[in-house]
């Protein structure tokens, strides 16, 4: 049995190629940390960096979890080699990202930009329909028939193909490295999802492999550290699912997992007590990261922190943290 109403016919889809997308980022804007080019990042001061990145240091030592949760924003803000860096030194142990995400990171490895003008394209219904990109479909349909998360198919994948522009590649530099990207779609949210190619089945199998990775990294987080930048869906859903049966399965084997830090680096100014929940009748209360990561999971013995600020300037900032 199928639908009783009409879905639409994608074979009649006009899918272009990526030479003929004028790009909002290139490489130009990836400054190299450490070097005079880096030093123009916007500048940024807070009171708590120095704890966060000490606990970051502190759960190396003992290996817990040290959980990167991002919104695609943080790779559009051009400090993928940032991420890159703390990967190669082991600072951070597991990347989440959505599928926006994902794609930006394909973009930037194989041609050396990525975002297009929603604006300018939208209006010709041209937006999101772009060749190249849709050969992540394929991969996600190799990572589903072989059992693969898609973040670890598609760093492989940049890998193998030698993309040009891999080094910019937080997916290719954790494949390489042994750490997991795990990509945590939504259906109908990504550029993706219009094309032609997309099996909806496949994408469903991989990304819910990726969050059984990330549930076990969970697992670890006694002790360890979940920084969330720039996520306020996302994030806060997995992060609360996953613990949630992390915190399940320790209770059955008499262990806790209850002492950890979080730290949500955002754009949205939160007025009063950040560790305080709000009411309802505040529609701050809808701010899944103050909730979720601020609040209600650390209320057994974790520690939380919110830093307010442009993720050019907040995640540069505790870079220099974590290498002074």
């Amino acid at each position: 049995m199928s639908t009783r109403y009409r879905t639409f016919d994608r074979s009649r889809l006009r899918v272009q190629p990526l030479a003929e997308r004028r790009h909002d980022l290139d490489l130009s804007r990836f400054p190299v940390p450490g070097e005079a080019s880096a030093e123009g990042a916007p500048a940024f001061e807070h009171p708590d960096l120095l704890h966060i990145a000490q606990q970051l240091r502190a759960a190396r030592e003992t290996g817990a979890a040290r959980i990167l949760i991002m919104g695609a924003h943080l790779i559009r803000a051009g400090v993928s080699r940032y991420i890159i860096d703390l990967i190669r030194r082991g600072v951070i142990d597991h990347i989440a990202m959505n599928g926006a995400g994902m794609i930006h990171d394909f973009e930037l490895a194989r041609i050396g930009a990525t975002t297009e003008s929603v604006a300018r394209y939208v209006r010709t219904g041209e937006f999101g329909l772009w060749r190249e990109t849709g050969f992540l479909n394929d991969w996600t349909v190799d990572a589903a028939r072989l059992g693969m998360g898609l973040g670890e198919h598609v760093g492989e994948g940049i890998i193998l193909e030698r993309f040009p522009h891999r080094d910019i590649s937080v997916l290719a530099a954790a494949w390489e490295a042994g750490i997991p990207v795990t990509i945590h779609i939504g259906i109908g949210y990504d550029i993706l999802h219009q094309h032609p190619n997309f099996d909806a089945a496949a994408a469903g199998q991989a990304s819910y492999t990726d969050f059984l990775i990330f549930a076990s990294a969970v697992e670890r987080l006694e002790g360890g550290v979940l920084l969330n930048f720039g996520s306020a869906v996302m994030g806060p859903e997995i992060y609360l699912k996953a613990l949630s049966m992390a915190r399940n399965v320790a209770h059955q084997e008499g262990r806790q997992i209850r002492r950890f830090t979080t730290a949500v680096f955002d754009l949205l100014p939160i007025q009063g007590d950040f560790r305080g929940e709000l009411p309802k009748s505040d529609p701050g209360y809808y701010f899944r990261p103050h909730k979720t990561i601020l609040v209600r999971t650390v209320a057994d013995g974790g520690e939380s922190f919110y830093l307010c600020g442009d993720h050019r300037a907040t995640f540069p900032a505790l870079w220099k943290c974590l290498r002074d």
